[in-house]
């Protein structure tokens, strides 16, 4: 659980709403089911006519990760590597085939299967390279889903604030309802503003710093993959990954 996204959630909105309290305004003046419809019904609605049903149900999964991140550590990948290292120094490639079946990290699996079947350090860097690339760019789109509703919240509050001023010009008869009015109109640029920049640019950031960490994990391990089936000493292939770190 990544409780510094929960904490900056609840201090996103905590700012606004308190804010809002000390210029003295009231919670109730925030509240417009109106301008929530056409900001957040307006806004799921364009970035579905944009995406694909893929890879918006791919975008809707990784938004997991914003409050409970898959779990990558450099650190542990270069243990794993040096003992996988230390093993097939030891007995050989033949030697990496028990940990192989043992395996529950799908991609670490697929390499050391390539180096239990005998292949080529290039062939065992370009299959894996290019599974690395494939699933880097799905999530980096799945993550622009996010960026793209940003994008459009601000624009739809406008239309909703808009909208709401034209009902109000329709009422001048009635010149004691027009401050309310308007103030009420303006509430859905706030939630436009406020759903993307509070939410939905840091949910889009968030998720690509995560892919980011997944991606250089991969590249690590193919970097020791290769290593081992050069037959480069542990040491050397410890302090060749250890750069990863920095």
């Amino acid at each position: 659980m990544d409780l510094l996204s929960i904490i900056g959630v609840i201090l996103a909105f905590g700012a606004v709403i308190g804010g809002n309290f000390l210029e003295g305004g009231t919670v109730d003046a925030l509240i417009n089911l109106p301008a929530t419809i056409i900001v957040i019904g307006g806004t799921f609605a364009a970035i579905m006519l944009q995406t694909s049903f893929k890879l918006l149900k791919h975008a809707g999964r990784m938004l997991l990760w914003v409050f409970m991140p898959p779990y990558v550590s450099l650190e542990d990948g270069i243990e794993k590597v040096v003992k996988w290292s230390m093993r097939a120094r030891k007995e050989g490639l033949l030697g990496l085939e028990t940990i192989a079946g043992k395996e529950t990290e799908v991609f670490a699996k697929k390499g050391l299967q390539l180096l239990v079947d005998g292949a080529e350090p290039d062939t065992i860097r370009s299959v894996m390279e290019l599974e690395l690339i494939a699933k880097e760019n799905r999530d980096f789109e799945g993550a622009k889903v996010f960026e793209s509703m940003g994008g459009y919240s601000p624009t739809i509050g406008i239309i909703g604030a808009v909208m709401g001023l034209i009902h109000v010009m329709s009422h001048l008869e009635d010149p004691a309802s027009l401050g309310s009015g308007i103030a009420t109109a303006f509430v859905a640029t706030i939630y436009g503003v406020a759903f993307a920049n509070l939410l939905l640019f840091p949910i889009a950031n968030k998720l690509k710093a995560v892919i980011k960490l997944e991606s250089l994990y991969r590249e690590l391990m193919i970097e020791g993959l290769v290593s081992i089936s050069e037959g480069e000493n542990p040491r050397s292939i410890e302090l060749k990954l250890r750069g990863f770190l920095h």
